[in-house]
């Protein structure tokens, strides 16, 4: 091992062990296969030219697709913004660590809350109709000689009010949903796939943790 790589290893260790202590879900070691692979995506993503410190939007949504097989453009927008949270247009390598440990392996209070936040298009604390009829539009398939194609979404969205809004104020508040995914677990993704499956999760573990586990 060159001098350089030595360094470069000691570093990766030293960040790994100040992450894992802050994250829940990893271990040290995983830490350091997900640090690993954060720079790999990075390095791919400033080789095409584009030059910037952590993942942009493209390239976080590149991997969205091609790794979890999320395809659902308006949610993967919003799971970008849900891991980039200082804001900055980048997740960085704390960033992509801390949603990856919800993202693969949260419990179920973690991924309600989570997923509440992809759904809370504007950030208002409450998933509004108006957000309900934009995330669930384009779902249902038209049917024949249906004058209004929104008609069925506004008919689902006061579905899902009737069933989901317990204090019956005309949008979901974080408790509303909370109560509703607890009752009815399938009920978590309810507006958009914003989690990748098992079969996803395990691919990427099997890729970043073993392979890289026996280097």
């Amino acid at each position: 091992m060159s001098k350089i790589s030595a360094v470069n290893k000691r570093a990766t260790q030293t960040l790994a062990e100040n992450i894992s202590k802050q994250v829940e879900h990893f271990s040290k070691k995983e830490v350091e296969c997900l640090i690993r692979e954060f720079n790999v995506l990075v390095a791919e993503q400033n080789n095409s030219g584009r030059a910037v410190h952590g993942l942009d939007r493209g390239k976080f949504i590149s991997t969205l697709h091609s790794i979890f097989g999320l395809t659902d453009d308006r949610m993967t927008g919003r799971v970008f913004r849900t891991f980039d949270k200082d804001n900055d247009s980048v997740v960085s390598m704390k960033e992509w660590i801390e949603g990856l440990s919800v993202f693969l392996r949260g419990t179920l209070d973690e991924k309600i809350k989570y997923c509440f936040t992809v759904y809370d298009l504007n950030g208002d604390n409450a998933i509004s109709r108006e957000e309900m009829l934009h995330m669930l539009k384009g779902r249902l398939i038209r049917q024949p000689n249906e004058e209004d194609p929104d008609e069925g979404i506004k008919d689902l969205v006061e579905i899902i009010l009737k069933k989901m809004d317990y204090d019956h104020d005309g949008k979901l508040s974080f408790e509303d949903f909370e109560k509703t995914v607890k009752d009815e677990n399938l009920l978590l993704e309810a507006f958009g796939t914003c989690l990748p499956d098992f079969r996803r999760i395990e691919m990427f573990e099997g890729h970043v943790f073993q392979e890289q586990f026996e280097q």
